[in-house]
């Protein structure tokens, strides 16, 4: 692969930023950003009431810790408008998420928010090995989801061609790679195993293609996907991280020098890692659940939004600002299993490990009685025989009870059986009856 490490006066001086200056500036923002949600919000005004706090109360950064969180519940309560801090009239661009377990949280950006947006957007695609000049291929979703505007925009902001595929149409996203020979590609990971599926059966190598980069983000994924991504498309796989709530992609990225985290741009995005039992925070490098609060968002500031991510926080390598470890699942898509917790994560860690099965699978939930019951739906991969399938899945079943502690069924089926995805994965398929 390429070597696409930054050079000399590629990066922004804040990204080599020594820490007092880094710490300096996220105190001056955070008080800013607290005193805006609390005049402004009245959400923001009666929960810091409640809780006995004020924004004079915020001296140092730890002082955040005194603060109430904010959830999604919070969101969907104040559901369309309520969390803007601003005039209607000043928001200039909504967001919304599906809303499949509810109403669905809307955000709003200021024309300010939009170019700040772009900016760690750009930022991140420089830091995953884009350049100016480079063509960019979007198959983030465009709309109310925020991956594939806020992809382009912070591509166009970096000097790339766009090409605004969106999602869907794999075919035609094929038939476009080979075309245009573009060298980026963002795109959810699991929706890049159809691509690079498509590309196989019509005949492309894969590792042919002009890619050199591929930015997946807006699901977990492993480093052992990472290597198989890699080994089939010879380029180089690269994290980024992002929510609705908090601006969209590009609140954290990897570099593509290390591979080794995301480094989160802290001037516009304060981390806090929290126990999600006790909710008080841990030290870096202790995992827990990831909270965010923004330092420069004007239209809908968030103050200690509770992600659900659960991370560690470690110290910073290519870049001064602290890393998040990839993520390895949410807390609500764990899972429990006769008393054992388990994300799909580790299911894919574990099918990733058998050259027989493909990284095509979802996890079925069922009850039986009293119990729930997993199965894990998984592809065989093209040419493989029966009885080679046959023992791959019973090899992963002895690895999923090796290596998590819990008994699960494993039903391996033909290529093309799994439900595919034009974006997101659905990982989980809860069949269990409605108590």
């Amino acid at each position: 692969m390429e070597d696409l490490s930054p050079r000399p006066g590629d990066l922004e001086p804040i990204e080599t930023a020594s820490v007092d200056e880094l710490r300096g500036l996220q105190l001056e923002r955070l008080r800013w950003s607290v005193r805006h949600a609390y005049e402004n919000v009245p959400h923001y005004r009666a929960s810091f009431d409640a809780a006995g706090v004020h924004p004079d109360d915020v001296k140092t950064l730890e002082d955040l810790a005194r603060l109430p969180f904010t959830t999604k519940a919070d969101l969907r309560e104040n559901y369309p408008f309520e969390m803007f801090a601003v005039p209607r009239e000043q928001v200039v661009r909504v967001h919304a998420s599906s809303g499949t377990t509810g109403r669905p949280t809307v955000v709003g950006y200021t024309r300010d928010d939009l170019d700040m947006w772009a900016g760690v957007v750009a930022r991140s695609i420089r830091a995953a090995g884009g350049r100016a000049g480079h063509v960019l291929h979007n198959a983030y979703g465009y709309g109310l989801f925020t991956g594939g505007l806020g992809a382009h925009a912070g591509a166009e902001r970096l000097g790339c061609t766009v090409v605004p595929v969106s999602g869907g149409m794999t075919e035609r996203q094929v038939q476009l790679i080979a075309d245009f020979r573009p060298d980026i590609i963002t795109v959810t990971p699991s929706y890049m195993l159809s691509i690079v599926d498509e590309m196989e059966r019509q005949g492309i190598d894969p590792r042919s293609t002009s890619l050199k980069v591929g930015i997946f983000g807006a699901e977990p994924w492993t480093n052992d996907m990472r290597r198989e991504m890699e080994r089939r498309l010879d380029m180089h796989a690269v994290d980024i991280y992002g929510l609705s709530e908090v601006i969209g992609p590009g609140v954290a990225s990897e570099c593509v020098e290390t591979k080794d985290g995301l480094t989160v741009w802290e001037d516009h995005f304060y981390p806090e890692v929290v126990d999600p039992i006790t909710m008080q925070p841990v030290p870096d490098g202790e995992e827990g659940e990831l909270v965010f609060t923004s330092l420069t968002k004007q239209a809908m500031p968030v103050i200690r939004y509770r992600t659900r991510d659960l991370t560690r926080l470690l110290p910073g390598t290519a870049r001064t600002m602290r890393r998040i470890e990839k993520i390895t699942g949410r807390t609500d898509d764990m899972m429990i299993l006769r008393g054992v917790n388990l994300f799909p994560t580790q299911i894919e860690e574990l099918v990733l490990q058998l050259p027989a099965l493909s990284p095509h699978f979802q996890c079925v939930l069922s009850r039986s009685g009293n119990l729930d019951e997993l199965t894990v739906l998984v592809e065989h991969r093209e040419g493989t025989a029966a009885d080679t399938a046959a023992e791959a899945g019973a090899q992963l079943k002895r690895l999923v009870k090796n290596k998590i502690g819990v008994s699960v069924g494993v039903e391996v089926v033909p290529p093309d059986t799994v439900e595919r995805s034009m974006g997101k994965m659905r990982r989980i398929v809860d069949n269990r009856p409605k108590r």
